[in-house]
């Protein structure tokens, strides 16, 4: 397969099922984004963090990763607090909310049915994730939310197995200078269920934070 742009068209043909749900998405709610998803943020940003996919009534409305459901009330509420993002978020991608050094995107581009991609949409979708990664000069801290953003992550840099494992608040270092963090992702489930709070979601950006200052 030839090397990916770091964005998907519109109209991505890659995975079948993935497209016959936004064929549907566009009828039922044809004033909605219903496309792949692209990044937000600098491409010169020190910091990717990296999602699962865009959820139907968020980013697949609003064209903006993370914005329109709860997981993003967290998520911006987060990055404004650790110096990751200025602004004020709200529900909508014109907001005027800006990212700092840092860019937000997603391990599959597309809405999947139930928020589930399947082993071969993530497969198929990684030469995007991989050319993201590339296009970003100065990356240095990668924010994996959740096993699947970890496991697409190592599979788009060519990690060597035995690769590291995920595990919440775990640090691993890579070759090239890059590191990554692990999180929980900040979706309602997680948090409601008390497996991920708000103070153990924000001491990742804290200790992102304290990795760049370092570095600075």
């Amino acid at each position: 397969m030839p090397a990916a742009a770091p964005e998907p068209g519109r109209d991505c043909p890659r995975c079948p099922r993935l497209v016959a749900f936004r064929k549907a998405n566009r009828k039922q709610q044809p004033d909605w984004h219903n496309a792949p998803v692209t990044s937000f943020g600098p491409r010169d940003a020190r910091l990717l963090i990296v999602g699962l996919a865009p959820g139907r009534r968020g980013a697949n409305r609003t064209g903006r990763p993370f914005t329109g459901d709860f997981s993003g009330e967290l998520l911006y509420a987060t990055l404004i607090k650790s110096g990751f993002a200025r602004g004020k978020y709200q529900v909508r991608a014109d907001d005027g909310l800006e990212l700092v050094d840092a860019r937000i995107t997603n391990a599959v581009r597309c809405v999947p049915p139930e928020n589930k991609p399947t082993p071969a949409e993530i497969r198929a979708c990684n030469s995007f994730l991989a050319a993201t990664i590339a296009d970003m000069p100065r990356l240095t801290a990668i924010v994996a939310l959740g096993r699947i953003a970890h496991d697409a992550v190592l599979l788009a840099l060519e990690v060597a197995r035995p690769r590291p494992r995920f595990s919440h608040g775990a640090v691993h270092s890579l070759a090239g200078g890059r590191t990554i963090f692990d999180s929980y992702h900040c979706s309602r489930q997680n948090t409601n269920t008390g497996r991920l709070t708000p103070k153990m979601f924000r001491s990742v950006f804290r200790a992102v934070r304290a990795h760049l200052d370092r570095l600075a």
